[in-house]
């Protein structure tokens, strides 16, 4: 059962940096700035389930050493606050955007 789980996230973690890799060149090569946002938020979303899958994958992998701990904590905040930026800034991206096509 851990290694279905291992595997899972490995999996997770390698769509998740496949999307954010995406995203990112969409972003990059979007003339409009609205759109640049709203790629770009996504791409922080992705960012962010990147970062937690890191960490998860590392709380399956490394056990009881306290850098290991600090590593995983440090990964999940960054993460969960990736998401949250992300999720934010799209919301306000997609707002402008619907208000424009009105």
């Amino acid at each position: 059962m851990v290694l279905f789980i291992r595997y899972l996230l490995f999996a997770l973690l390698v769509v998740s940096c496949i999307c954010a890799a995406l995203y990112s060149s969409r972003s990059r090569r979007a003339k409009d700035a609205r759109e640049r946002g709203l790629y770009g938020a996504v791409t922080n979303i992705f960012m962010g389930l990147m970062l937690v899958m890191l960490a998860l994958i590392a709380m399956f992998m490394f056990r009881g050493s306290t850098v290991a701990v600090i590593v995983e904590a440090v990964f999940l905040v960054l993460g969960a606050f990736n998401i949250f930026a992300g999720i934010r800034n799209r919301g306000y991206f997609h707002r402008m955007k619907s208000k424009d096509a009105n």
